[in-house]
């Protein structure tokens, strides 16, 4: 018990400890920066997607995934801070760095109060989820400055399998919290947050996108995967049932979050 215990601590440690050394940055070219900064934005929606799941079990693996997302995030955050690229300024990075800062620290914030008595404090779940809402924001605005910035490549299939994912890993953080009962009404998300229904219908589009031009050989099998897979929950998105089996649908949704990224590495290299 006292080795678990440890465990945990070590875990809940992770999330705010900073990189003594920088990492090799992967974001030396323009399209390498906009991957990173695509990467980050996934990330820390499976890290809130995990969270939800965790608040209502306290399991150690879920709390490793928080862990590994939230690390996923930190590493493409490292990369932008180092970049050589100069697309976007210290100023704009240094922002999205402290609204990551602050979401971190209030992830383990509310970890630490699921570990401490056994559920949420929805006050704090819900300054997450609206700063997770607001970091997610703020780097898509950077996002499509990177784009506009003439540095990057224009590939209309890469761009619409990005938003896909975005969209998906969106999806799974909503429906987490609306899987479980005491956080269902704290993913407000802001706003203009647009309905779970909506969102799958936004995929459906995405993914014709996805699917027009040429697909042989691999590509073609990744896309075929990944649409079967869609059309295996999508209408748990579309009608949401609490009698649905919630662990069935995230472990879907993670299967296409893995087909959308080999389909933007095997259209990149196609390109």
């Amino acid at each position: 018990m006292y080795d678990a215990r440890l465990r945990v601590r070590s875990l809940v440690a992770a999330l705010i400890l900073l990189a003594l050394t920088s990492l090799t940055a992967r974001a030396e070219t323009g399209d390498g920066f906009l991957a990173d900064l695509h990467n980050f934005r996934v990330s820390n929606y499976l890290a809130l997607d995990a969270y939800y799941r965790f608040s209502a079990t306290g399991d150690t693996d879920t709390l490793n995934e928080i862990v590994g997302s939230i690390n996923e995030a930190n590493t493409s955050m490292n990369d932008l801070a180092e970049s050589t690229v100069g697309i976007l300024s210290e100023e704009q990075v240094e922002g999205l760095n402290q609204a990551f800062d602050t979401f971190k620290n209030l992830m383990r914030d509310n970890i630490n109060d699921v570990r401490n008595t056994g559920y949420p404090d929805l006050r704090l779940v819900s300054d997450m989820a609206n700063q997770a809402s607001a970091l997610s924001e703020k780097a898509t605005a950077l996002y499509v400055i990177a784009q506009d910035s003439g540095e990057t490549g224009d590939n209309p299939r890469v761009e619409a399998a990005r938003s896909a994912a975005i969209t998906m890993a969106q999806m799974m953080a909503k429906y987490s919290a609306r899987t479980h009962s005491t956080v269902a009404q704290t993913f407000q998300g802001s706003s203009s947050d647009i309905p779970l229904d909506e969102q799958a219908l936004e995929f459906d589009a995405l993914l014709s996108e996805i699917n027009k031009g040429s697909s042989e050989g691999q590509l073609n099998t990744a896309l075929n995967d990944l649409s079967s897979k869609w059309q295996f929950i999508r209408g748990s998105y579309i009608n949401y049932n609490d009698n649905n089996v919630s662990f069935v649908i995230d472990r879907y949704s993670k299967g296409i979050l893995q087909g959308l990224s080999t389909a933007i590495e095997l259209l990149q290299e196609n390109a």
